[in-house]
């Protein structure tokens, strides 16, 4: 297990240097001059030279990069043009509002799509079934910043249920404050899940072990808990985690729907503001994150399926 984890955490290093190498060469054919940006209306060519100069920006690509290496060997991020301020310390501050994000999203989607999933395969070929499955291509075809400016409308500004905007203080506030957008990442998961599972499921029921397990004598809730859904969640949580991992640059566009002081918001700060530190630092955490989520994902194998804790042996 140990070297197993050992194995996942070194594939970082490669992943992570490959994506410092992308992201610095793209964020650095975005139009605009850092320098002007930072200026104003008071850029004039003898300051844009002297602002350049100072972030290092006159010299050649390769030696800022080397140069952005070594700090972050360091575990120095750099230091943002636009905020004044370390990157790794705007990196900690708006890390968490995303990372809880994530986690309420993931929650909401598993409340969701595993009870549907479960009835839908029980009872094929039902109006529950065929519900199941209308959601399915209903909530595959919806955007999601349309359905979280629909959200905002019914339930934040005619309702006035939920917050409009914002992370709040406190555990209960973060999940009042952080409902509808978790919703809205949830409901474009739940389609894929519910049909990864259902299909599962399905074709679960239909083994010679769970006709074993009947005659045997077992309750049906023994079979279903133990047997079927157990077997069953597999390729649910390979598409779950799959998508979370696509979805940890997607709540860029939610946290900027909802205002969420995360690192979506900061990445299209500092997109907008030509703050390559920021950009870099950012997408760099981003990286990391994807990696812990399929971690993650892993270590649910090994739990749900002793074949995987066999093979690693």
């Amino acid at each position: 297990m140990a070297a197993f984890y050992a194995r996942r955490l070194i594939q970082l290093i490669p992943v992570g240097f490959g994506i410092t190498l992308v992201v610095f060469l793209l964020i650095r054919l975005i139009p605009g001059d850092p320098a002007r940006v930072i200026l104003g209306i008071h850029a004039t060519p003898e300051l844009v030279r002297e602002v350049r100069q100072n972030l290092g920006l006159n010299r050649s690509l390769p030696e800022q990069y080397w140069i952005f290496l070594k700090h972050l060997v360091r575990g120095d991020l750099g230091h943002s043009y636009f905020y004044s301020s370390s990157v790794a310390r705007l990196v900690l501050d708006r890390v968490m509002p995303t990372v809880f994000l994530l986690g309420y999203a993931a929650l909401l989607t598993a409340l969701i799509a595993v009870p549907t999933a479960i009835v839908a395969a029980l009872k094929r070929n039902t109006i529950w079934d065929q519900l199941a499955r209308f959601t399915f291509v209903f909530g595959v075809g919806l955007p999601s910043y349309w359905l979280g400016i629909v959200l905002v409308l019914l339930l934040s500004i005619k309702v006035r249920v939920f917050p409009v905007a914002g992370y709040g203080t406190g555990f209960p506030g973060h999940v009042r404050y952080l409902f509808l957008p978790a919703v809205t990442i949830a409901l474009s998961l739940v389609p894929l899940v519910l049909r990864a599972l259902r299909a599962s499921m399905t074709e679960t029921l239909q083994a010679d072990f769970v006709d074993t397990a009947r005659a045997k004598g077992l309750r049906s809730r023994s079979i279903l808990v133990r047997h079927v859904v157990r077997t069953a969640l597999m390729p649910a949580v390979t598409v779950l985690g799959l998508n979370i991992g696509y979805l940890v640059g997607g709540t860029v566009i939610i946290e900027n729907v909802f205002a969420v002081p995360g690192l979506g918001q900061l990445m299209i700060n500092s997109i907008g503001t030509r703050d390559y530190p920021t950009v870099q630092g950012v997408t760099l955490v981003f990286a990391v994150l994807v990696v812990l989520v399929n971690l993650l994902t892993d270590s649910v194998y090994l739990l749900l399926d002793p074949r995987v804790r066999g093979h690693l042996r």
